[in-house]
């Protein structure tokens, strides 16, 4: 959970960045000095630059803190001097350390063992060779974690765009399948002739996560570009010369609050970037008849999945305290226990939750009060209404950050699902009780609504329901954190299916 420890607001206090020792590595493949032309990918020369300004305008990075490695200097030699150099030996605990890889990812023979399927995941090098039936000169997800095994007391973000990263591993179909434009994935060579081969990516048939979850641990925040079954693509909508992966131009342009921030309370948090990206990837994903699916994936500590995606500046501080109220914007600084990361949230922890859970309201989950004026002592009821099935958690969360489980609950005589547009009213005549307003107070009730079949016991037990304090964004994260994993039991894997529905109320 989020120990919150020196909390400032920005409306008061002003951010320096970040500090002189901070480290980006960002590293873009398009060419290659081995592959025929036709595997040569037009989006990375322009990924770069954009990352890189990315760093500079929202996250606070010095322009002498980013290193670029393009095509012919991103060899393999080069890429893992400069993660030895760069960003272990030029950093310190603390610090901040952010790589970022557009081009090809692969598979070769898993040499060491620790793979499920015998297969190592890798993300390619310009001088990348094929060898004697498989790729030689790559970068290996096992070095990716030696990285992250050398930096695990700095605050570090992994931001790959290709079909592998090296925290996420998958296991892939031997089979290149038929030939793809522009997909980010290079197929083990001879498996078929690499002639017939475009590709950054191939459909992926089975889907094993085979690897312990570094970033939960470690407070890394990794991002990649599809799921585990998925390909990574460059934007064919746009002109070669002008064509970006399709994962970095949205998770940029995200950023923007105009654009990801769903809750409109001035924050785009790393949850609401991720369904911003995961909606643009899906909509360029419906419109390719290649495409059978894309997700982009965030593994991060759940407590961080509130947090700001951007590092605030003086410059954004002067900006948010001129809109809409005074409070528009207003976020807290706070440590993620038992981790480097540095966080900065919604200091209001009823707007927070808007930030934490990501998603935007489309009006399928409806949330009531029996009365639309709540004095102290009023008696009232909640009706929840979802124009789809599915198992309802219910919270009621309070200015003061403490958040009360309405449903599931022990008092409920049968936990049944939500029977598509049919009403639930919660307490109804068989609990026994009436709820009553306790005020003068400011509140949000939260109804998610899981269409899944997805185990929520761990996090939101029927004993915690009407009488257990909890601590609001705790809570929050721990249920955004377990619906936004892959969904592995149907023939594809996929996101989770959830709604949402909120209403902020008083009580006078």
């Amino acid at each position: 959970m989020i120990r919150y420890a020196a909390a400032l607001l920005l409306s008061l206090c002003l951010f320096s960045g970040a500090q002189a020792a901070d480290k980006a590595l960002l590293i873009g493949i398009g060419t290659y000095a081995t592959l025929p032309e036709k595997m040569f990918l037009e989006g990375p020369k322009n990924d770069v630059p954009l990352i890189e300004k990315l760093l500079k305008e929202k996250q606070g990075f010095a322009p002498e803190s980013i290193r670029v490695l393009l095509d012919k200097d991103a060899t393999r030699a080069a890429i893992l001097a400069s993660i030895d150099e760069w960003l272990v030996n030029g950093t310190q605990p603390g610090d901040r350390v952010y790589f970022y890889f557009s081009g090809h990812g692969l598979q070769v023979k898993d040499a060491s063992g620790d793979e499920e399927d015998g297969l190592d995941e890798a993300l390619s090098t310009f001088d990348i060779a094929a060898g004697d039936g498989d790729w030689t000169n790559v970068i290996l997800d096992d070095e990716i974690d030696a990285m992250l095994a050398k930096l695990k007391d700095r605050a570090v973000s992994i931001v790959i765009d290709a079909c592998h990263s090296g925290t996420i591993s998958r296991s892939l179909s031997t089979d290149v399948g038929e030939s793809l434009e522009s997909a980010r994935f290079l197929p083990r060579p001879f498996a078929k002739p690499v002639d017939a081969v475009k590709m950054r990516g191939l459909r992926i048939d089975v889907a094993v996560v085979d690897k312990p979850d570094i970033a939960k641990q470690n407070g890394v925040e990794a991002w990649s570009a599809a799921s585990s079954y998925q390909v990574a693509w460059d934007d064919t909508r746009l002109p070669p010369e002008e064509r970006h992966g399709v994962f970095t131009l949205s998770y940029v342009n995200g950023h923007d609050i105009t654009a990801g921030d769903s809750n409109g309370n001035g924050i785009v948090s790393n949850a609401e970037l991720l369904e911003y990206v995961k909606k643009q990837s899906q909509t360029y994903c419906a419109a390719q008849t290649q495409c059978q699916g894309l997700d982009p994936q965030l593994e991060v500590n759940y407590a961080l999945l509130g947090a700001s995606a951007s590092t605030p500046t003086a410059d954004t501080t002067a900006q948010q305290t001129q809109q809409q109220t005074p409070d528009y914007g207003k976020v807290e600084e706070v440590k993620v226990e038992n981790t480097q990361q540095t966080a900065y949230v919604a200091a209001d922890p009823v707007d927070a939750v808007g930030d934490i859970l990501g998603k935007p309201e489309t009006g399928d989950v409806k949330v009531v009060l029996s009365s639309d004026y709540l004095k102290h002592g009023d008696v009232f009821k909640i009706t929840v209404t979802s124009s789809t099935g599915g198992h309802l958690i219910l919270y009621d969360v309070a200015k003061d950050g403490k958040a009360t489980q309405i449903f599931p609950n022990e008092s409920a005589q049968k936990i049944t699902p939500l029977t598509a547009n049919m009403p639930m009213t919660i307490p109804d005549d068989y609990y026994g009780f009436d709820f009553e307003a306790e005020g003068p107070s400011e509140n949000v009730l939260v109804a998610i609504v899981v269409a899944d079949d997805v185990d929520l016991t761990k996090v939101a037990p029927s004993d915690y329901g009407l009488t257990k304090e909890l601590d609001a964004r705790t809570t929050i994260a721990d249920i955004a954190g377990t619906l936004k994993q892959t969904w592995t039991r149907d023939t594809e894997n996929r996101s989770v299916h959830w709604s949402l529905g909120l209403l902020k109320y008083t009580i006078y």
